[in-house]
């Protein structure tokens, strides 16, 4: 990838500064790294950096790393004993000369290196400008420069997997074959126009045959998109049920530990309690709502309604009822007002049933399941992790998917990329002007263009690295 021409976007970002900030989390740790990249890197760097042995930083080859002490220049003051990492351009992260100060990592060393090279002549760096610079550079593309962001954030194995592999760039490497196989479609189509006498027009069966098989790679992409943006982004589970039926329980069985506290008195839980699950690779909110109920009690009235809330924001919805007395009308009425989203019946306190097993009437929605637990003992959970799996993702995600595309903006571009292509075969179908194919060709190709950021435009670069942490 060559470097790209858009050297200044909207929020003023230029390639001519060096910028600075600190990438390590605030708070105290092992140690604390404030980076640095652009022309000046080195030069400002060796204006507060006394290395232990004599050398000029400036004249350091990449790949180094030297112990030494940053200084304050003013008078020569000590700061803090650094270890200084030089990488050069192009063979770094952003493309350009960037220098890693690594200090103890308490917030006054770190904070006072950053302001020591910002005095310098450093600017602070805006939110995902490093990895911003690694694209504009073209050591990254965007689809690749997201997957950063996304590792970052990952909250299960298998999430992390995938944005890793998105990183090394599975996903951008799709992209690019279908976008050469637009482009050489593209060539023969232009040939045939600017020389008609030396060129035939491509034969219309073959046309058609190239422009469908395209299209069933983009389809694939896009029937994989709802997978991988739930291993992105998660979904949200509501626990929900008549008070006393064991939701707390059962929410302390999911996590594994005890975060609700539990009674027998109904109504204990008055607040919505939520707190992050790994589901069989799915990164999951589970919340625990109290009890919905009719009640006179003002706060057990407002947790009422805030469980409704939750209710309707849930992706999945866990109908807790006590198997030891079975559903009733309420629980039919809670379960009608889940709507058309997927879910659970929780026969719940299964270890106090002697008999058989109770069962739903006609009042349960299309679509939904049953499984029986004892959250207090144990018993169920397992099934339930594996169903609540199933329901979102046809099963458990599997770590050697290669590609699923992951966020809306691209499965968006693959939709606008399909369409054009339905167009171009309704074209040749019709036998219309070959000019007519060109046209939905070349937008089909603008729309994979913006996936990988080869017809990206400012204002979206902006959006997508505004989500970034400053530092990265």
């Amino acid at each position: 990838m060559g470097k790209r021409d858009m050297s200044k976007g909207a929020a003023g970002y230029g390639l001519a500064d060096t910028i600075a900030a600190i990438s390590t989390p605030p708070g105290e740790g092992g140690i604390g790294i404030v980076r640095l990249s652009g022309p000046e890197a080195l030069a400002i760097a060796s204006r507060i950096f006394v290395p232990r042995r004599p050398r000029d930083l400036r004249q350091s080859p990449g790949f180094r790393m030297y112990l030494g002490m940053i200084v304050d220049g003013a008078g020569g003051r000590p700061v803090d004993e650094v270890l200084v990492s030089v990488m050069r351009a192009p063979r770094s992260y952003t493309g350009e000369d960037v220098v890693e100060i690594n200090c103890h990592g308490g917030m006054v060393p770190v904070r006072r290196t950053l302001e020591l090279v910002l005095r310098e002549g450093a600017r602070l760096a805006g939110p995902g400008e490093f990895t911003r610079r690694a694209f504009l550079h073209g050591r990254i593309d965007l689809a690749q420069a997201e997957a950063v962001l996304d590792v970052i954030r990952a909250r299960t194995r298998a999430g992390l997997e995938l944005a890793v592999r998105q990183i090394e760039g599975k996903l951008s490497r799709r992209i690019q074959e279908a976008e050469q196989e637009l482009i050489g479609i593209m060539a023969s189509l232009e040939a045939s126009i600017d020389f008609p006498l030396e060129v035939d027009e491509p034969e219309g069966g073959e046309l058609l045959r190239r422009l469908a098989d395209l299209r069933a790679q983009l389809e694939e992409l896009i029937r994989g998109s709802s997978q991988g943006r739930i291993l992105r982004e998660g979904i949200k589970v509501a626990i929900v049920g008549r008070p006393n039926v064991g939701k707390s329980s059962l929410l302390n069985g999911l996590l594994g530990e005890e975060r609700a506290i539990v009674t027998e008195v109904p109504g204990t839980t008055r607040d919505l309690i939520s707190e992050a699950a790994n589901i069989r690779g799915i990164p999951v909110e589970l919340v625990d709502t109290a009890g919905i109920r009719e009640t006179a009690d003002l706060v057990e009235q407002l947790g009422v309604e805030r469980s409704r809330q939750a209710l309707a924001q849930a992706d999945v919805v866990l109908l807790v009822v006590d198997g030891s007395q079975g559903a009733d009308g309420a629980d039919a009425q809670l379960a009608a007002a889940v709507g058309d989203r997927p879910g659970i019946l929780v026969y719940n306190k299964m270890d106090l049933v002697g008999g058989d097993k109770p069962e739903a009437g006609d009042w349960l929605p299309s679509g939904w399941r049953q499984v029986y637990t004892s959250a207090k003992e144990g018993w169920g959970l397992e099934e339930l992790r594996a169903m609540i799996a199933e329901m979102v993702l046809g099963g458990e995600v599997s770590p050697g998917t290669e590609v699923l595309v992951t966020r809306a903006r691209h499965q968006a571009a693959l939709e606008k990329a399909v369409r054009a292509l339905e167009q171009g075969e309704e074209t040749v179908q019709a036998k219309l002007p070959l000019d007519l194919l060109a046209v939905d060709l070349r937008a089909a190709r603008e729309a994979l263009g913006e996936i990988t950021g080869s017809t990206v435009d400012e204002e979206v670069l902006d959006r997508i690295f505004q989500d970034f942490c400053v530092g990265k």
